[in-house]
């Protein structure tokens, strides 16, 4: 899960990170509170910066100095709404502002090539880390941190040498910065911790000026206090359903939805048909939904229903290799959805095998169930599939007449 700038902010602070004051705001008049209240503290500037999980935020003019609450008010009246990069802008961060002596860069992130940390680090911050890698990689310096010992005083002090800090009281300041955000790191469970830039202020002070926080959601059952940090209006609804009755899903961009049983079998199915697909419209997948290796009929049934009322699905695959759940309970879920949810109306593609697949096969036979096909192999109900959504797709909208699709041995000729 990525954090918000002022999430991360938050975060730091809670480990010891020095930040700097401020607040969120959703409006121009919660803005101009916000501003207000740091004036009123003795800041003489404030930046209203927009708050999106993306960089290129000052570029695309969704960072701005303000001199007055006034002042704030518009520009975050300007930013807000404003789209970066496909991000919508929904809330800004005011917070103070600071005359910037030194920007320097540092993060740290699970390497896991490695099987480790690496962290990295460098005297010319504020800049994309990208750009830096490839214009001047020398300027970047890299230290593999093992996280049996983690980061110690002297390895912090260590990659602030390599990064070109000279020894003195600024470079162990840094390094005691760098100690801190691998404890964020370490106690929050997180993936990246970067800051950038981490500033150098004209009247002394060092401060996490902007930051970013990948948090592993495999530990989440270890921090419950993270729940509140998850962006509920970010999530896809599909997969907010999907992961509330614990099936694994991931929303693409194709029309047609696959359903399996186990993360292997999908994703392979998802390759096949893609590769159906360029013979048949360029059709492609339009969801990952993994049921599990124990899927139940219900599991079944509720999840062609999130597949089936996705939008953009315009014909569903479900391919089932029997093992644990027999073929026989999955058509049975088969059969339960089709006949008792509306929103399971798309033409729907199965294919069986393992154990009690033929029963499965006879289950769905006699159930005659309308815009069901029932296929031998895994390649043959790629193409089937992708030829009824390529059907679909050049069927006017709204239209009422019934699409007439191409029977699998059609298929197979053509």
């Amino acid at each position: 899960m990525d954090l918000y700038e002022y999430q991360a902010r938050d975060l730091f602070r809670k480990h010891g990170v020095p930040v700097l004051g401020g607040g969120i705001a959703t409006t121009p008049e919660q803005a101009q509170q916000v501003a207000s209240a740091l004036f009123k503290e003795g800041s003489d500037l404030v930046v209203v910066k927009a708050q999106v999980k993306i960089g290129g935020r000052g570029k695309a003019g969704g960072v701005k100095r303000a001199y007055s609450p006034q002042e704030a008010a518009e520009h975050a009246r300007a930013i807000l709404g404003m789209d970066i990069k496909g991000h919508t802008v929904g809330m800004v961060l005011v917070c103070d502002g600071v005359d910037i002596a030194q920007e320097l860069y540092f993060s740290v992130l699970l390497d896991r090539a490695t099987r480790g940390y690496m962290a990295l680090c460098s005297r010319e911050g504020g800049v994309d880390v990208e750009a830096l890698v490839q214009e001047h990689p020398q300027a970047l310096a890299r230290l593999a941190v093992d996280p049996c010992t983690g980061m110690t005083a002297q390895a912090a002090a260590r990659i602030a040498r390599a990064a070109g800090l000279e020894p003195g009281e600024v470079a162990d300041r840094v390094a005691a910065v760098i100690v801190r955000l691998w404890k964020v790191l370490t106690a929050e469970d997180a993936t990246l911790v970067e800051v950038n830039p981490l500033a150098l202020t004209v009247d002394g002070r060092l401060l996490a000026l902007d930051g970013k926080v990948s948090l592993d959601d495999n530990a989440r059952f270890r921090h419950p206090d993270h729940a509140d940090l998850v962006d509920t209006a970010a999530v896809d609804p599909l997969e907010a359903r999907a992961k509330a009755v614990g099936m694994g899903y991931v929303r693409l961009e194709g029309e047609v939805g696959v359903l399996g049983n186990g993360a292997g079998l999908v994703m392979s199915t998802l390759d096949v048909v893609a590769g159906a697909g360029r013979r048949h419209g360029e059709m492609r997948p339009a969801n990952f939904l993994d049921l599990g290796g124990g899927s139940s009929a219900q599991a079944m049934a509720t999840g062609l229903g999130i597949v089936a009322s996705d939008p953009q699905v315009r014909a569903i695959l479900v391919n089932v290799f029997g093992g644990i759940t027999s073929c026989d309970t999955v058509a049975h879920g088969i059969v339960d959805a089709v006949t008792s949810l509306e929103e399971t109306d798309k033409p729907i593609v199965v294919r069986l095998d393992g154990n009690n697949a033929e029963a499965g096969r006879q289950i769905l036979a006699e159930a005659a169930l309308e815009g069901v096909t029932v296929v031998d192999t895994m390649d043959e109900a790629a193409q089937t599939v992708t030829a009824i959504a390529h059907t679909l797709s050049q069927q006017p909208t709204g239209t009422a007449e019934p699409a007439e699709f191409p029977e699998p041995a059609e298929i197979k000729e053509a």
